[in-house]
């Protein structure tokens, strides 16, 4: 995979991991707020959004594994740093929406 490539899916990878993050960040407003239909709704996309950027890095992974192995450039580890830390963002509102709903 040539540079202008890793880098069209490095923006990819950000883009929904970014989406994942506002709706997981979302999530726990709407829950602090009692709208627990809303916050549901929003862990979902986060979960949707998260799971689209996770498409684009296994697709990276596979093309390594099969001998196709990228370049490496900054947008890449950076794209691959906000995808881990959109997760964990994702997982600590899972904690949080339910920590507001039995409160």
């Amino acid at each position: 995979m040539d540079t202008n490539n890793i880098t069209e899916t490095a923006f990819q990878i950000i883009l929904y991991a970014g989406n994942g993050k506002s709706n997981a960040m979302e999530a726990i407003q709407e829950a602090k707020e009692g709208n627990f239909v809303r916050a549901d709704q929003l862990m979902e996309d986060a979960g949707e959004e998260l799971n689209k950027a996770h498409e684009f890095q296994t697709k990276l992974l596979q093309n390594e594994a099969n001998g196709d192995e990228s370049p490496l450039n900054l947008m890449l580890i950076h794209s691959q740093d906000h995808l881990m830390t959109s997760m964990t963002v994702r997982d600590l509102a899972v904690e949080l929406v339910e920590i507001y709903r039995v409160k």
